[in-house]
């Protein structure tokens, strides 16, 4: 409870600017969690959807495989399906179906990588708004005490100033976790996008291999 009481006092010491902060933390919290749990089921969903196709392409059943990638709407299932499309006629470049999967790459990096960005520009916006809270609250401070009683302006100017300084602390508190999930995010993301590349190449050499391929 002691720790409970010591934050609201904090929070109602930091002035106005400690809610813009809130905001910005409670947005980018969304964000978050949104994405981790939309990477993390991607993730698993592209790794089930490539158990089930492999065999299917090692053994040249292009059709089951196909048919597989329609049931699913995960990442990889949209970028193979691009390249089976192209294994439906009979003289299949390899060039061809490179470019189709890597046509379907570009569509799909970009709903991994959204919104994930905004977590860096909220933890720069949470420091800023510190900062800002922090001189507004020492030029009041200075204005205060510019007409107060000598003996005690040092007393006055010193509690004003930890207060002023509340605003710089909380926005640093939410910058930092943000800052911090905003890396293991993009970290989350570059694994992902360098499994679908991966496993678009193994697709183009296990088509070279079964169907003979021009280059």
């Amino acid at each position: 409870m002691d720790i409970y009481s010591t934050f609201v006092q904090f929070f109602q010491s930091g002035g106005v600017f400690m809610y813009p902060i809130v905001v910005v933390l409670a947005l980018g919290a969304a964000i978050a969690v949104e994405r981790y749990i939309y990477l993390t089921a991607a993730r698993s969903t592209n790794q089930r959807v490539w158990k089930k196709v492999m065999p299917l392409l090692m053994e040249g059943k292009y059709g089951q495989a196909i048919a597989v990638t329609e049931k699913s709407k995960s990442a990889l299932s949209r970028i193979l399906r691009y390249g089976l499309d192209r294994t439906d006629n009979k003289a299949v470049h390899r060039d061809d179906v490179e470019v189709a999967m890597e046509e379907g790459l570009m569509e799909t990096v970009p709903r991994l990588e959204k919104r994930t960005h905004y977590l860096a520009t909220f933890a720069n916006i949470a420091t800023l708004l510190g900062l800002l809270g922090t001189i507004m609250g020492l030029i009041q401070a200075f204005t205060a005490v510019a007409n107060a009683n000598p003996a005690e302006k040092a007393d006055m100017l010193s509690a004003s100033i930890s207060v002023a300084m509340n605003t710089t602390a909380f926005g640093l508190m939410a910058a930092i976790p943000l800052l911090l999930i905003y890396t293991v995010l993009q970290t989350k993301t570059t694994e992902l996008v360098d499994s679908l590349e991966m496993a678009s190449v193994k697709f183009l050499n296990i088509l070279t291999e079964r169907s003979g391929t021009a280059d």
